[in-house]
This record gives C-alpha cells, structure tokens and sequence, in this order.
C-alpha cells in the first residue's frame, strides 16, 4: 500500500474515533411495511430494522400483542395480532446513546360482504318512475367506497362518500329512474368498490343479486271507456240470467205444489162418498 493510501486510512480511523457523532447522525431506523392495512381481528408482520452497525437497544412498541419471530443486531421481525382498531406502531432504536424511532399507523378496513339492491316498485307503468336503492352495511373506510347502479352493463349512476369518518357505517345510494317499455328485459344491479390502493392494498369489489322489473302500458282513454261498457253489458246478462232462473224456478215450484194440492182434495173426497 502506498504512502497516500495509508494516511488517508489513519485519518479516517483518527475521524471515526475523534468524533463519533457523525456516525450516531447517520443512523436510521425503518419499518416494513410502512403502509399497515388489516381487517378486523386479523395479524400483521412487521420488521423494524436500522442502519446503526452495533445498535444498543431496538424494538417494536404496541399495546397490541405481538410476539418476536426472528431477530438480528440490525433488525427485528413480530407478528403482531388481534387488530380491532386503529393504533399506531413504533419501532425504535437506540445507537451510541442516540435513540431514533418510527411511527407508521395501521389502518382497519371493513370490506364489503353485503350489497343489496331493492326495487320500489317491482310492477311500474311505462314513463313513469321507480326508485333504486342500494345498501351497503359495515363498510369502511368510506372515504374510499364507490357504489355504483348498473342497468346490465349500462351505468345510471355513482356515489361517493367524502368527509366520512374511519367507524364502519352503512353506505345507501337512491337513484330515481324512468320506466321504459325494454326495462322488462334488463336486470338491476348494485356494486360495491372498495379502493385501498391508497392504503397499500387493493381493490375490493362486491356485486348485489340482479333484480328485475315488470313494465305494463297504461290503459288510454277510449279503451278504458271500451272495457267498462263490455264489462257492464256482461254484468247486466248475468243479472237477467240470474233473475231468469229464479222465476223460472219460483214458477215451476208453484205448479208442482198446485198439482198435489188437487190430487189430494179428490182423494178425500171419494173417501167421504164411501163412508
């Protein structure tokens, strides 16, 4: 080794031993993931690590349960478990005296189990309306869900939800359509999107049961007329056939009667002669 190389390595060695807080300055410490995203009851594995060659002391910090799966100087892994709401995580080491840490919060998601579409009416007449209505329980963060009513593929309409805070809530979207003469030949349908791109996760999508509606024509003027008078000239037939049948049968009754009535004046009759 030259003479050059030499000295630059004793003043390098004279640099780190004079002054060692340059190297307590360039220490840091991380967390992996730095994005924390869990459902409800659910666990997550996190690695804190630092730069600090010999750190003194490290850690993660939580009011969670978490358990140390594997370690090295430089870095320690944890399973923390049992997330029921949101927390925040700190990961901390200490180099030379020096203590460093980071922070990264978890955040819980509800995804969307339940969609449900109704329909009201269900038997609507053409040109007029009926109203869609979706309903999302326990979702969250709402902030991130998009309802979305579908006329097959078709979209009527969206909904989003801002300003909401992070409890899981019941998200409800109502749309007022026009009925049209085809409607009877297409499905409805909800769908719920639940984007957690943001978050470090992903898309999240749920779709309601199709539904479908039945569409009748209104009945015009004329013909309402048309079918009234049918409906009253059978009305009076029936009315005279009834009252046909019981004169008839009044009738018939009486001349039955009469008859035996005569037959038996006759017979008391000849057996008064007799006697």
């Amino acid at each position: 080794m030259s003479f050059f190389g030499c000295w630059c390595l004793t003043v390098s060695l004279l640099a780190l031993l004079c002054c060692p807080g340059s190297l307590v300055k360039a220490f840091e410490v991380n967390m992996w993931p730095e994005q924390l995203l869990v459902e409800p009851r659910g666990s997550l594995e996190i690695n804190c690590s630092t730069s600090c060659p010999q750190p003194d002391t490290g850690g993660l910090e939580t009011t969670l349960k978490k358990t140390l799966l594997d370690q090295q100087p430089q870095w320690k892994r944890y399973l923390v478990s049992n997330i029921s709401q949101e927390t925040v995580l700190h990961c901390h080491f200490t180099c030379a005296g020096a203590q460093k840490s980071k922070d990264v919060g978890v955040t819980v998601f509800y995804p969307p189990n339940q969609v449900t579409l109704t329909l009201q009416p269900t038997w609507v007449a053409m040109g007029k309306s009926f109203t869609l209505e979706c309903r999302v329980p326990n979702v969250a963060p709402l902030e991130n869900l998009t309802l979305t009513l579908f006329r097959d593929r078709e979209i009527l309409g969206t909904q989003t939800f801002q300003n909401a805070t992070s409890d899981p809530q019941e998200a409800v979207v109502t749309l007022s359509v026009t009925a049209r003469r085809e409607d009877s030949n297409h499905n409805f349908s909800c769908q719920a999107e639940l984007d957690l791109h943001s978050l470090g996760g992903t898309i999240i999508q749920k779709t309601s049961e199709p539904q479908a509606l039945q569409i009748y024509e209104p009945i015009q003027g004329n013909q309402m007329v048309i079918i009234v008078s049918v409906i009253s000239v059978l009305l009076f037939f029936f009315v005279m056939a009834v009252l046909f049948c019981f004169v008839f049968g009044q009738h018939w009754h009486q001349k039955r009667t009469g008859a035996y009535g005569v037959r038996a004046a006759w017979r008391r009759l000849s057996r008064t002669n007799r006697a």
